[in-house]
């Protein structure tokens, strides 16, 4: 009766409620269904539509006092329509990324459930159900204990065994699978459990499980496998989805399966990007991992009793006991021409919207480094185009050199600017950037492309956005690309910007996989992790080719603190540091290099003769204007020697000046640094000194072309040509 009761009063109410507030609720479901209609629509447009196109104003002429005034209006102008268009391009690549992607896993679905429809119809179905015999056959002439398997019989006495079907199978088959395993496991006095299960999602085969190792027959796992070659191929719309179909159709008339042996774990505890499975006791460290889901991770950790790993992308959907594969491969990325120009994530996927990327080869992120008898002498320059670079610090092909300083001291830009100079220099450049904004890498390809230099450079991106995981794997992922052409006999240019971020990523994983942590609660290995990393940079021998990779890893400071933890460590790794001052800096010295803490072990080996001439004693100037800038700030009485002392080094200080984007050939850095360290920019104000030197320049270019090809063979200057340069320099500043 009670129940009655309940019944009649619920009715009662929902009859209320539809009287009095039916309208009300059935007006907000319309209103709701109309706003996502109206949401899909207004996206459908957004998809179809163009980048918009500006146009720029017209100005009219002006012979007034202000037409000055209007000409820096328009260029100001200019330079903002030209960041608006650049932004709407960058969104409009975005988009189309987005929607390859999800045709991609539209296109996935489809064929899945079309594949699967083909094998469940006659005549295919009997003929499986015809070859099992034979199937298992094959299996148990396959069957072998593992390491792994060993160890667990040591441990419990017991392998547990499991064979499974799409159908019912015969009494026969089973028993003589169970003869064979047990036969396999009593050679080691050991025991065996036979679970048989029947599962239709297999469509057809089998599949036995032998410990932790898999004999797979079946259709499902075929299918994976066409999946798996099929993602390899450039998948952007639905037409190609019919044409890959009938391919697989026509196939399938002749279909037989092949056995693949794999091992499978299982996932204990999903948290933060880190997975704990239990399990696949004979995997290695660094192997790829798959889940039920199709997120993919790397193993970082191997305990006896469990097995951590990160996980690459999306961890939210992999759920506790779901089985785990494993892949059977060292984590790897493409690499190849097909990568130049490109914007590419952690594993090589591009994500810059411009369509796959084809290749034909993968290398392993880790990787060994060259030995000591691989390597040759550093002894070819790396030009940066940055005058207080070139002369003071030189880089050398195959260094490692290191550039360090507080937050915005220009530490990328000077990265930036040395890609762009190796324009035409046959060196191929990686940017790794490593928890940057996505704005800042997008600005950053963007510069690269306005001077021609996206043509020979990959950016590598892992952004602040992304996971822990991706931050630690990308700038292996960047060596991994820079050492196939390394191996093929080139130059390569790679920048990890920076890796003091990589640091703390590889810290927040360290901790989350419960290792014990040590200084600044940084794990024990993270020496070890840098050194592994900047190890892979070297010039090859000529018996390997002569390739190089050079390596300008960045470094971030807190108060110009270089005796920190992680700046000693890649201090104590590098062959060199840039150090860039705050307090410079902000004193207007661009690039703010202190000359005092930069060095370059390398030194004149990675100098061309003539700019190592003419910048020999060019640290101890400064080095001295330095020390005298300092003693005589406070004082007021000062001899004529100090005061030449100190007017010398101000004008050297102004000299290596430089603009961004703006780099010099070496022959010019001579030329300039000849001029204003022979006193020959003496009477020239230190406020003009750059238009002293752009004059210089075209003075040179356009009356003295025979000493400019002798400048440019780079060889040391002989008296005769120092004599020539005085008299051409003593010319220019008479007005000749």
């Amino acid at each position: 009766m009670e129940i009655q009761y309940v019944i009649i009063n619920f009715l009662i109410l929902a009859a209320l409620i539809i009287i009095f507030f039916g309208k009300t609720i059935i007006g907000m479901f319309k209103n709701r269904r109309q706003a996502i209609l109206h949401d899909l629509d207004e996206a459908e447009k957004l998809e179809k539509s163009e980048p918009p196109v500006f146009e720029e104003p017209v100005f009219e002429e002006n012979t007034s006092e202000d037409k000055g005034q209007l000409y820096e209006a328009k260029k100001q102008t200019d330079e903002k329509l030209a960041d608006i268009q650049a932004f709407a391009e960058r969104e409009c690549k975005e988009m189309r990324r987005l929607m390859i992607q999800k045709t991609r896993k539209k296109f996935f679905d489809t064929l899945k459930t079309s594949v699967a429809e083909v094998f469940v119809r006659e005549p295919y179905l009997s003929a499986m159900r015809a070859k099992e015999p034979e199937q298992i056959d094959k299996i148990l002439s396959m069957i072998k204990l593992t390491p792994g398997d060993m160890s667990y019989l040591h441990r419990y006495g017991v392998l547990y065994v499991t064979l499974t079907s799409a159908y019912t199978l015969d009494e026969a088959l089973v028993k003589k699978v169970d003869e064979a395993t047990t036969r396999l496991v009593g050679a080691v006095d050991k025991k065996t459990s036979l679970w048989v299960k029947v599962d239709p999602s297999l469509i057809g085969g089998l599949r036995l499980r032998i410990g932790d190792t898999v004999y797979d027959g079946t259709v499902l796992d075929e299918i994976y496998h066409y999946h798996d070659r099929v993602k390899k191929e450039p998948v952007t719309s639905e037409d190609t989805y019919g044409e890959v179909y009938a391919a697989f159709a026509s196939q399938a008339r002749i279909h037989d399966p092949a056995i693949r042996t794999y091992q499978l774990g299982r996932v204990i505890q999903i948290s933060d990007g880190i997975c704990w499975m239990d399990g696949l006791a004979d995997i290695m460290y660094g192997e790829v991992v798959e889940f039920d889901c199709g997120e993919r991770g790397m193993v970082l950790d191997i305990q006896p009793e469990r097995i951590g790993c990160v996980i690459f992308g999306e961890y939210e959907h992999i759920d506790s006991g779901s089985p785990v594969r494993r892949v059977g491969r060292i984590a790897s990325v493409p690499v190849g021409e097909g990568l130049l120009g490109r914007v590419v994530d952690h594993r090589g996927n591009p994500v810059d919207g411009e369509g796959y990327i084809y290749y034909s080869e993968k290398r392993p992120i880790e990787c060994k480094a060259p030995g000591i008898l691989d390597r040759a002498a550093v002894d070819t320059p790396l030009h940066t185009g940055i005058k207080a670079i070139d002369a003071l610090v030189p880089i050398g092909r195959g260094q490692r050199e290191l550039i360090i300083g507080d937050r915005q001291t220009g530490k990328s830009a000077i990265a930036v600017d040395a890609i762009i100079n190796q324009k035409g220099k046959d060196v191929i450049c990686i940017y790794v950037a490593i928890g940057q904004k996505d704005t800042t890498i997008a600005d950053i390809k963007d510069k690269l492309v306005k001077y021609g230099a996206m043509e020979y450079t990959t950016i590598v991106a892992a952004p602040a956005s992304g996971s822990a995981a991706t931050q630690y794997i990308a700038p292996f992922a960047g060596t991994a690309m820079a050492e196939y052409f390394m191996y093929s006999g080139k130059d390569v240019l790679i920048v990890y910007d920076d890796l003091s971020k990589h640091a703390v990523a590889y810290r927040e994983l360290s901790l989350l996989l419960h290792r014990p942590s040590g200084r600044e609660a940084y794990p024990g290995d993270i020496f070890y992790l840098h050194s592994r990393l900047l190890e892979r940079s070297a010039h090859l021998s000529a018996e390997l080719g002569g390739g190089s990779i050079t390596a300008l890893p960045i470094i971030e400071t807190l108060a110009g603190d270089i005796s920190a933890y992680i700046p000693t460590n890649v201090i104590s790794i590098t062959d060199g540091q840039i150090f860039l001052e705050a307090e410079l800096f902000h004193e207007g010295q661009r690039p703010a290099i202190n000359v005092g803490l930069s060095v370059s072990r390398v030194g004149g080996a990675a100098q061309t003769k003539l700019l190592k001439q003419m910048a020999s004693s060019l640290r101890t100037k400064l080095a001295q204007y330095r020390e005298l800038a300092d003693f005589t700030q406070l004082g007021s009485d000062i001899d004529e020697t100090t005061r030449s002392a100190l007017n010398s080094g101000a004008r050297l200080m102004e000299a290596l000046k430089q603009n961004r984007y703006q780099p010099l050939e070496d022959w010019k850095q001579a030329l300039l640094l000849f001029a204003v360290s022979q006193g020959f920019a003496d009477d020239v104000p230190i406020s003009e000194t750059d238009i002293y030197e752009k004059g210089l320049f075209s003075y040179f270019e356009s009356e003295h072309m025979p000493l400019v090809r002798k400048l440019k063979t780079g060889a040391k200057a002989d008296p005769d040509l120092l004599g020539k340069l005085r008299a051409a320099l003593m010319k220019y500043n008479k007005g000749e």
